[in-house]
């Protein structure tokens, strides 16, 4: 975790409040990463949209339901929930299965939804698959993941709190995520109080075009002027 973090409730609210392509643009203005990267591949998909954004810290787990000598699902071992008390809230737990692209068993339903709420867990990305929709959508908790399957199959942990890999991300614990249904962003933390204030610059400009494309006087000549560009 770093010494940026973690934010306050307020700064908190303040990103649940942005939309991730946002997020995306606001933390372009810093230079801190390439453009390319800090965010996850298509195949992580928003289950949930009408839930809103999700912000908040990351815990990280392993899982697979082909490894030889899988078991039937159970409740997580005592590691994953003791790592996830170690995580400040609100937390996100980000799980890698080892059976993508074409996982098996899924680790989320409606009993782990509740277990892991309980500890201020307020959704899932996943490379995984995910299930029992209405209930676990009922809960208000989010579901990021790449399938939606119908069993546990033999559904086990294999490694809880290391850096993962979801949606070609690298994601470490304590990471901030931010996610919406536009899909998944990790924020830096040295820029993330700084983000909400970058965002509403960049939605401020943004306004200022659209309002000119949708005026009755609009014309090329204009918007070439507001890009700062001329004819050739």
């Amino acid at each position: 975790m770093s010494d940026s973090l973690p934010l306050s409730p307020e700064e908190l609210e303040a990103l649940r409040r942005i939309t991730s392509p946002t997020i995306c643009n606001a933390i372009e203005t810093f230079g801190v990463r390439d453009h390319a990267e800090g965010f996850m591949g298509p195949e992580i998909r928003c289950i949930s949209p009408g839930l809103g954004n999700m912000a908040g810290y990351a815990c990280t787990a392993v899982i697979g339901a082909k490894v030889a000598g899988g078991s039937r699902s159970a409740p997580p071992m005592p590691e994953l929930w003791e790592h996830v008390a170690s995580i400040p809230g609100p937390r996100v737990l980000v799980i890698h299965d080892v059976d993508f692209p074409r996982p098996l068993g899924s680790f989320w339903g409606e009993v782990n939804a509740n277990i892991f709420k309980a500890q201020g867990v307020v959704g899932t990305v996943t490379d995984g698959g995910v299930r029992d929709l209405p209930e676990v959508r009922a809960l208000g908790f989010h579901y990021f993941a790449s399938e939606v399957l119908v069993s546990h199959a033999n559904l086990h942990l294999i490694d809880v709190g290391v850096p993962v890999e979801v949606g070609g991300l690298r994601v470490e614990p304590g990471d901030l995520i931010h996610g919406d249904e536009h899909g998944v962003v990790k924020i830096p933390p040295g820029i993330a109080r700084q983000v909400p204030a970058a965002a509403e610059k960049i939605e401020k400009a943004e306004r200022g075009i659209i309002q000119m494309c949708q005026a009755p006087d609009f014309s090329v000549d204009k918007l070439l002027k507001a890009f700062g560009a001329k004819h050739r």
